[in-house]
């Protein structure tokens, strides 16, 4: 049965409300300019929680820009660099499902199409308003008779569609939920990734923090193997406030506690500790899904480094103890996280790789015995899986390869990947 994917653009496939980046450009000289915006930002609110109907707020809008086509050329330069960071590494998704993704939006074509069709959306597949110029180029309206343009409009646009199969919708807004409320769709998804609205997260089948998540909970194609929401950073003690906006920036799920004794480490992926806290061996295998700890100071004296390399977890620290040490930390802890290296860590082999677009990237641990690489690829032979790239060090006793593989393959390889004897750890990262 075939599936169509329903995706908001404002705020969902973008960062950013197109006409609010559109007022900034236009109203750039006016004198007037920041109450505009202002007015401009409340009548977009308003809309998207569903307290003002939309055409009104539509109307509202367009007579504040004072917006023209050279305007519309410069937003759509800016909003090319403003797609939703989880959309823009998903590309493959788009291009695999071209004819199964609709944008279904209340903001305008014109800049629409631009963004998207670098994403192998073909413009029928963008379903918007359209602006009406004057003779001298300046926007002075919108097409009224287009159903988006009204309360409800994607409700009605849905209903003259008449799509078949299974339909989940992807969005930020109450007209977004609108379509799950009027029966439309199958499952409306609330994007969290740029803005949350509690009015319309409250009413959602799922909440997606990223398109990562809306694609790991459906099992479609995706560039990261396990979503970063979903991996638990706890941050132990007197964290700097700009280390775990770090963290919750680059999408981790960051949990902060004042001491170790307060935490439940069996669920925790990454862990970063103030100097002076100790960590036992007992705490250490206690976290099953721990995969790097990150120590602001000299972890020396504090953790067991050769017991956290003879389980698979990553260890870094600073031994000088300098300032920058709560930047530079969890900047490694991401990188092992995000693209496996481990450059700088305190108890593994020191490995910096490339990353790879066209491939999947699996990481495997293990203790370093003769044979052990042999019987990793001869799994990926027997399986006629190419080979892109691999990447391997050893270090007392252990040895950590990167391996990156064509996309097509048979999933039951990570299961036999994963039983290789002397195994400590196995993923796959993206």
């Amino acid at each position: 049965m075939k599936t169509s994917y329903i995706i908001d653009f404002d705020s969902t496939f973008t960062q950013v409300e197109a006409l609010d980046e559109l007022a900034k450009i236009s109203l750039k000289n006016n004198t007037n300019k920041q109450r505009y915006l202002d007015e401009i930002e409340s009548l977009t609110t308003l809309a998207m929680e569903g307290r003002l109907s939309f055409r009104e707020s539509l109307n509202k809008r367009l007579q504040l820009l004072h917006a023209n086509k050279d305007h519309l050329e410069l937003l759509i330069k800016k909003l090319k660099k403003k797609v939703s960071a989880s959309f823009s590494r998903n590309k493959e998704f788009f291009k695999e499902n071209a004819d199964n993704v609709l944008i279904v939006s209340g903001g305008f074509k014109e800049f629409i199409c631009p963004v998207v069709q670098n994403y192998h959306i073909a413009e029928e597949n963008v379903y918007a308003n359209t602006f009406i110029f004057d003779v001298n180029g300046n926007i002075i309206g919108f097409d009224a008779n287009n159903p988006l343009s009204e309360e409800g409009g994607k409700v009605k646009l849905l209903q003259q569609l008449k799509l078949k199969g299974e339909i989940h919708g992807i969005g930020d807004g109450y007209s977004d939920f609108q379509l799950k409320e009027s029966g439309m769709i199958e499952k409306f998804y609330a994007f969290t990734e740029n803005i949350k609205r509690d009015s319309v997260s409250s009413k959602a089948d799922h909440i997606a923090p990223n398109f990562d998540e809306f694609l790991y909970i459906n099992q479609l194609p995706r560039a990261i193997s396990y979503p970063k929401n979903r991996i638990i950073c706890l941050l132990v003690g007197s964290i700097p406030k700009h280390a775990a906006h770090f963290f919750e920036k680059d999408g981790f799920k960051t949990v902060s506690v004042k001491n170790l004794e307060e935490a439940d480490l069996k669920e925790v992926g990454m862990l970063l500790l103030e100097d002076g806290i100790s960590l036992s061996n007992e705490m250490i295998e206690s976290a099953s899904r721990l995969k790097t700890i990150g120590y602001l100071g000299n972890s020396k004296r504090q953790i067991d480094r050769d017991f956290c390399r003879n389980r698979g977890i990553v260890l870094f620290d600073d031994k000088k103890n300098k300032w920058k040490n709560a930047d530079f930390i969890p900047r490694r802890m991401a990188n092992f996280i995000n693209n496996g290296d481990t450059m700088m860590s305190r108890n593994f082999p020191n490995l910096n790789v490339p990353q790879k677009n066209d491939s999947h990237r699996l990481i495997h641990i293990h203790e370093n015995v003769p044979g052990i690489m042999a019987r990793i690829n001869g799994i990926l032979r027997d399986h006629d899986i190419n080979i892109v790239a691999q990447f391997l060090m050893t270090k007392k006793g252990l040895g950590y390869v990167i391996t990156d593989i064509s996309r097509k393959y048979d999933k039951t390889v990570l299961k036999e990947l994963k039983s290789v004897e002397h195994t400590i750890k196995f993923r796959v990262l993206y």
